[in-house]
């Protein structure tokens, strides 16, 4: 059984980490990740990703430790997007959402993080377990944390190791959605659906200004908005969406996006 599959539905494709017992990723499989997040950036009929695992104990336990043991080194080939295929997909202009179905462990929580929305289950568990083991979590999460986190309880979840909730994390705004397994793709669905009737352009501006921009003060991002490389923006307003756009709000209809 492969250990990446993919499948479509609408303008979304579902990519689902299925690696018996605990969905860890060798690089092998985070190259097989990338090549189906690379999918979704080059298919102009995709509008959204989803991020899912196998089984319902484990989204994923992170690194392939066994791998490791075996010699793969920190440093291996992961392909497109670096760790998990996301991690350093730094020019993915298309919005990804994390269905962690359970425990998200290591580089397991670092390919939640990486994506742009988390849905998870109430079962779901979230750490950043590297300082238990003598490493730090570098595919990341020791990055990610604490920009969407107080640093304080950041660095308490990343230096003691322990385990958040979902619930936890959907009270710092970490987590979109808490629900149940059964619910779990249900709900993933309806987010990236309601994110997909829109403009596949808009999003793409949305997700290309918000990363030019982090980190910096609001002046700043106006700068860069106004004046910086951003192509997607630039092309915005005189695109044919922008302007179907328009014309389906003045004749009262649904827009029929072209992504152009």
């Amino acid at each position: 059984m492969e250990p990446v599959t993919t499948r479509r539905e609408g303008r979304v494709l579902i990519v689902t980490l299925d690696r018996p017992k605990a969905n860890a990723i060798d690089a092998a499989t985070s190259q097989a990740l990338g090549r189906a997040f690379a999918t979704l950036q080059a298919d102009d009929s995709l509008s959204v990703g989803i991020i899912t695992g196998g089984g319902d104990r484990f989204f994923s336990a992170g690194w392939d430790l066994k791998a490791a043991a075996e010699g793969e080194a920190p440093d291996a080939d992961f392909g497109v997007g670096g760790f998990a295929g996301l991690t350093e997909f730094w020019d993915l202009k298309k919005p990804v959402i994390a269905a962690v179905n359970g425990m998200a462990l290591g580089g397991g929580f670092e390919l939640a993080l990486a994506a742009d929305m988390i849905v998870a289950t109430n079962a779901a568990t979230f750490a950043l377990t590297e300082a238990s083991l003598g490493i730090v979590a570098d595919s990341g999460g020791v990055i990610r944390l604490p920009r969407r986190l107080p640093r304080a309880i950041a660095m308490e979840l990343m230096m003691t190791a322990r385990r958040a909730t979902a619930e936890e994390l959907a009270r710092w705004g970490v987590v979109n959605r808490v629900t149940s397994a059964h619910d779990l793709m249900t709900e993933a669905l309806d987010l990236a659906n309601r994110i997909a009737a829109n403009a596949p352009l808009s999003l793409q501006a949305i997700k290309e200004i918000d990363s030019a921009t982090q980190g910096t003060s609001i002046q700043d991002a106006y700068a860069i908005m106004r004046n910086g490389d951003l192509p997607i923006y630039r092309s915005l307003y005189a695109s044919d969406d922008a302007t179907e756009g328009m014309a389906a709000l003045a004749e009262k209809r649904a827009p029929d996006w072209k992504g152009r």
